[in-house]
């Protein structure tokens, strides 16, 4: 039948779930450590984006290969986001906790402190929401993908909120609605992210061996400080 062909909308749906379901168990068990889950999310993004542009993709072994070649920069850029999410998080804490024991001045301050620290936190959340998608695809520094990220990310503000809104979507069916859509977790929200952002991280990718190519690009030797050089 053609409803269940290969090629129908129905498969194709139903592959992906099946992709989901087993990049989520792949990436939770490679993030049980804590220090590899940054290696396990380039990983994850890495695969989840090669099923979007429909490059043949063997899950397992390729998801295993991806972990090996980003392990480096994946954990020192993970060991760091995952030290200032601490400090934010105990700042927040102790934050909230003086603003509420405190009355008149000492309120106000602790409120605009608190404001401080929000906007921080926002300023986090965008890094962390494209610097592994970014190491899945392109070559940079360690300081350049953090950067970058956030440039990225507010450039196409828009696709932000979406993926943040995704991920944000998937813990709360998985909390209030219907725990057994764990089993998807955090693999769905790659794939669908992947699809968002597909075109953006293109976009801001180069070639350095095809610069000459087009006139238009020469300038003194400046490039955007988003760009970045494509993995082969």
């Amino acid at each position: 039948m053609k409803f269940f062909s290969y090629d129908s909308p129905f498969s194709q749906v139903m592959m992906k779930l099946c992709y989901a379901c087993v990049l989520n168990v792949l990436w939770f068990f490679c993030s049980i450590p804590i220090v590899t889950a940054g290696a396990a999310t380039a990983a994850l993004y890495d695969i989840s984006l090669k099923i979007i542009r429909d490059e043949e993709c063997y899950v397992g072994r390729m998801f295993f290969r991806s972990f090996r070649e980003n392990f480096k920069q994946a954990t020192v850029i993970w060991l760091i986001l995952l030290a200032v999410g601490l400090f934010l998080g105990a700042d927040g804490y102790i934050l909230i906790h003086l603003r509420a024991h405190s009355a008149g001045a000492a309120a106000v301050m602790w409120t605009l402190m608190l404001a401080v620290l929000i906007a921080a936190i926002v300023v986090y959340t965008i890094v962390l929401i494209y610097v592994f998608p970014l190491i899945a695809s392109v070559r940079n520094t360690n300081r350049a993908m953090l950067v970058n990220s956030f440039l990225i990310g507010t450039h196409y503000l828009f696709a932000t909120i979406l993926v943040f809104a995704i991920h944000f979507a998937m813990f709360f069916a998985v909390v209030r609605i219907f725990t057994p859509l764990i089993v998807f977790g955090e693999g769905a929200c790659a794939l669908a992210s992947s699809f968002l952002l597909n075109n953006i991280l293109i976009s801001v990718s180069y070639n350095p061996d095809g610069e000459d190519e087009d006139e238009d690009t020469e300038t003194d030797g400046s490039t955007d400080p988003a760009a970045e050089e494509p993995k082969s």
